[in-house]
């Protein structure tokens, strides 16, 4: 295993933390799991063995290079502006849908129709802090079901900054998945739940790179 990869920690352990996590483990990558509650993650640790470690979330966002903030796109604002001084500088991943149920047995989205939750996240970035919109362009299930399959999958993503991308790609390797970044973080509505390259939206299934390229 190589000792110079990132160092990476999963804020939140619901069905999208915990499937990062265990992607990670099965791609044997050290992650540092978080939650409110420390129980949970010393739980989910101890479930997946030697190469995860549980923390608090100040100390995970300390200790890691890249965070994956795998919890409601309401309580990635709030995380931003609580732990703004120790997430300076750090890789910042957004894997969030502003959506809430509908009340119908579906979702509706909660920002505007022409708004992505990336872009408003990028607005509340801590000082040298960088962005990254990926991990939420498939449901839980798939996250689960379609990695290291043959041919790779695809995970999208999208960021400003150019020099993270080598790191952000190994990542995703790392998970199971082929990546591909769609662009700026101004392409994040293109990955998020209902837009066209996201399985609940106009995509509807998980891809591979060439069905992918067909449709960027």
């Amino acid at each position: 295993m190589s000792t110079n990869k990132s160092k990476i920690a999963v804020i939140g352990l619901g069905k999208i933390g915990k499937v990062v996590a265990t992607n990670l483990v099965k791609g044997n990558r050290p992650v540092i799991v978080a939650s409110r509650k420390i129980e949970e993650a010393a739980s989910l640790a101890n479930e997946l063995g030697n190469l995860a470690t549980a923390m608090e979330v100040t100390a995970a966002i300390k200790e890691a290079d890249i965070i994956v903030l795998a919890v409601w796109f309401s309580a990635i604002q709030e995380l931003l502006v609580k732990y703004a001084a120790a997430f300076q500088g750090k890789i910042i991943i957004d894997p969030s849908n502003p959506i809430a149920p509908d009340g119908k047995g579906g979702f509706k989205k909660i920002i505007g129709e022409t708004e992505s939750a990336g872009q408003i996240i990028a607005g509340l970035l801590p000082k040298g802090a960088k962005l990254v919109k990926a991990f939420g362009t498939l449901g839980a299930g798939s996250l689960a079901s379609a990695a290291r399959i043959k041919p790779a999958s695809i995970l999208f993503y999208a960021t400003d900054d150019n020099s993270i991308k080598g790191k952000i790609d190994e990542l995703i390797q790392d998970s199971g998945f082929e990546p591909l970044c769609v662009g700026k973080i101004d392409q994040s509505i293109r990955i998020e739940v209902f837009g066209d390259l996201h399985e609940f939206g106009a995509l509807g299934k998980t891809v591979t790179l060439k069905e992918a390229n067909a449709k960027i």
